[in-house]
């Protein structure tokens, strides 16, 4: 029996492999699957066939498998005995031999087979070289323009792949029309239908805002500033805590740079999202008091044990201290990680009063 040459898809599976990096065995292996698969699909045979294919010319065989019997009473699965130890003198009844056969019109079939596994083959490659590409971004901001902004879904062309913002990730005061230009933050990168990959991305994670500052401020790039701590309220308000072991450097003035025009980039960048740059302090109550700001604070005192933490500001600086809706105070606890705990807010007033009743019941 007659094999089905092929050798120029031995040099093409060459060609791609040294191109590509696809192995010509892998391809190999994966296009005599498919091909047995096209040979029952195409001649309704049952699950007695195999093919082999040699890995330096190409050549195809295929083969039925048959029972060895005494008789064949179905030439499909069967074969006699007498013909058996045509082939090999050893078989025995009972035994399975290979059958090689050419099909008509198998060559054309194989050939067609052969070049949509190889297509498949090179868009699994690529998609995976791109999944690579950008898992290896993660983390990293990333520029694209808005494709489509529907159904609380900003769907981004990233270049090779699409970045995928859904609506926890979009900034709440912010309205995204088709053709902007926008950046975002890379949470994570998936394989989605047919495993074509996409990127997650993202405007409202604090990691944005930590990218954003190393871009601006070289003093945090190089590691001379530290970022601490990053709370978010996305679109009204963000808080940062930086420190500099460096007792030259002034940590929160190079943040904000001559004028506040370091830190004004950041906010043109969130659409004026105001940021509030603070020293960290290793001192719980120095810390505490600088996330409060743009309230002035006359003291802190806190209670590890019970989780809470009085402060006491002056009179006309306690709506101020807690912010509207609270976000101020929420914020602060967000930033020193003191969430959970109780941080009460009075006023020197209120404070006084409290004092003063307490020295009565006494």
């Amino acid at each position: 029996m007659k094999a089905i040459d092929n050798k120029e898809l031995v040099i093409a599976l060459e060609q791609l492999e040294k191109e590509k990096g696809i192995k010509k065995e892998e391809l190999l292996e994966s296009i005599r699957t498919a091909l047995i698969t096209a040979y029952k699909r195409n001649f309704d045979a049952l699950d007695n066939v195999d093919v082999k294919m040699d890995e330096k010319t190409g050549a195809t065989h295929v083969y039925a498998i048959k029972e060895v019997m005494e008789r064949a009473n179905d030439d499909a699965l069967e074969i006699s005995l007498e013909d058996a130890r045509k082939i090999n003198k050893e078989l025995n009844i009972g035994d399975s031999v290979e059958v090689e056969i050419v099909p008509r019109n198998f060559g054309r079939i194989a050939a067609q087979t052969a070049k949509q596994v190889i297509i498949q083959k090179l868009r699994e490659t690529e998609r995976n070289m791109i999944f690579n590409e950008y898992n290896d971004r993660k983390g990293e901001i990333v520029t694209g323009l808005v494709q489509k902004a529907d159904n609380h879904i900003v769907v981004l062309d990233l270049g090779k792949l699409e970045g995928i913002m859904l609506a926890k990730d979009q900034i709440p005061t912010e309205h995204y029309k088709v053709n902007d230009k926008i950046k975002a933050y890379v949470v994570d990168v998936e394989r989605g239908e047919k495993g074509i990959p996409h990127a997650v991305v993202s405007r409202t994670h604090p990691d944005f805002v930590r990218k954003l500052l190393e871009f601006e401020i070289p003093e945090i790039y190089e590691g001379l500033i530290e970022i601490k701590s990053i709370a978010r309220d996305p679109g009204q308000r963000c808080k940062v805590a930086v420190y500099s072991q460096n007792e030259n450097i002034d940590p929160v003035g190079s943040c904000v740079g001559q004028k506040g025009i370091r830190i004004q980039n950041v906010i043109n960048e969130l659409n004026g999202e105001k940021i509030d740059v603070i020293e960290w302090s290793p001192d719980m109550r120095t810390y505490l008091a600088s996330t409060l700001l743009p309230a002035q604070i006359m003291a802190v005192d806190i209670k590890e044990e019970e989780k809470f933490a009085q402060v006491i500001v002056p009179d006309n600086q306690l709506s101020l201290a807690i912010g509207k809706s609270g976000q101020n105070v929420r914020l602060a606890a967000k930033l020193t990680g003191l969430i959970g705990w109780k941080i009460d807010i009075k006023t020197e007033s209120q404070f006084r009063q409290i004092l003063a009743k307490k020295a009565e019941e006494a």
